[in-house]
């Protein structure tokens, strides 16, 4: 090193201890909280957790007692017991496709307390690894969205209209479950104030 250069250490911002991001990019102001019959879980990648444009953890941080969990391939014990806490059946938010790896179980005729809505917060591609990493995941019963609203991810690249963020179609299936959709308005709104501030990142 020159004698004359000054090894400077890079500042560290402030960071909210809610929502884990920078205090100037807190999204706390966006939490909408609600408290669905349904139990949630979300597992989310470790890819997504430094995304500014991640909705992972608003949605945990909105929906009261949910869990998030950071992984790819989990260990099955640990797995087991969030998916199963509390005695709960958990189901999986998740289009059935023609090459699954194996059948799902048939969806439980249930109510919405007694169920775990399980949601994956990836890109497509890195929830289909998470899919195929994790056989329990692959033998759950999966819920799929009806009457899908268009998306208002917009600040996602190559984001196609039915295509939703997880907190939009998180609490689309909460409502689908519940049959109530408008319960979940608020969280909706609320998603649409955190699109707009980082959209706004953007073009400044």
């Amino acid at each position: 090193m020159d004698a004359g250069a000054v090894n400077v250490s890079p500042v560290k911002r402030p960071v909210c201890a809610v929502c884990l991001r920078a205090q100037s990019a807190c999204i706390c102001r966006w939490i909408a909280p609600v408290a669905p019959q349904a139990a949630l879980l979300v597992l989310l990648h470790p890819l997504e957790v430094g995304n500014a444009k991640n909705s992972g953890r608003l949605l945990h941080l909105s929906v009261a007692g949910s869990e998030l969990a950071v992984g790819e391939a989990f260990d099955a014990d640990v797995l087991d017991g969030l998916l199963h806490a509390g005695g709960r059946t958990p189901v999986l938010l998740y289009p059935h496709m023609p090459d699954d790896p194996s059948l799902p179980l048939p969806f439980p005729a249930l109510p919405a307390s007694s169920l775990r809505l399980v949601v994956l917060d990836a890109t497509w591609r890195k929830s289909r690894k998470m899919l195929y990493l994790n056989p329990a995941l692959q033998k759950l019963p999966r819920l799929a969205l009806t009457d899908v609203a268009p998306s208002n991810y917009r600040i996602r690249k190559a984001h196609a209209p039915h295509q939703l963020s997880s907190l939009e179609a998180a609490a689309q299936a909460l409502g689908q479950l519940e049959g109530d959709g408008a319960r979940y308005g608020a969280l909706l709104d609320a998603f649409d104030g955190f699109v707009s501030q980082q959209a706004a990142y953007v073009r400044a």
